[in-house]
């Protein structure tokens, strides 16, 4: 068990695959009174162990729209603009 310097996962303990099976308990025990813990698969991360609560917590936020959903939602979502474009002056430049 190392800690993970990757990607926003370093506050989480890092589990080998054979040690979370061996461990299981441990590694569940640890989830519920701490922090998530993460388990690797050759070396790479794998999947994250989260209690319940975390969980139930993270629902909502998966419930929400991604943008694209959030702007064919609104009721401005019919609107048209004209395209127009910009013409300005390209100054000379020597290669």
């Amino acid at each position: 068990m190392t800690n993970s310097a990757t990607q926003g996962l370093d506050t989480f303990q890092t589990w080998k695959l054979e040690d979370a099976k061996a461990r299981f308990s441990e590694l569940v025990r640890l989830a519920q009174a701490e922090n998530p813990q993460l388990v690797t698969v050759r070396g790479k991360d794998a999947v994250v162990v989260l209690s319940a609560d975390q969980f139930a917590k993270l629902l909502p936020l998966m419930a929400q729209p991604n943008i694209h959903e959030f702007l064919s939602q609104s009721p401005l979502n019919r609107l048209d603009f004209e395209q127009s474009s910009v013409i300005s002056p390209v100054r000379a430049v020597e290669l």
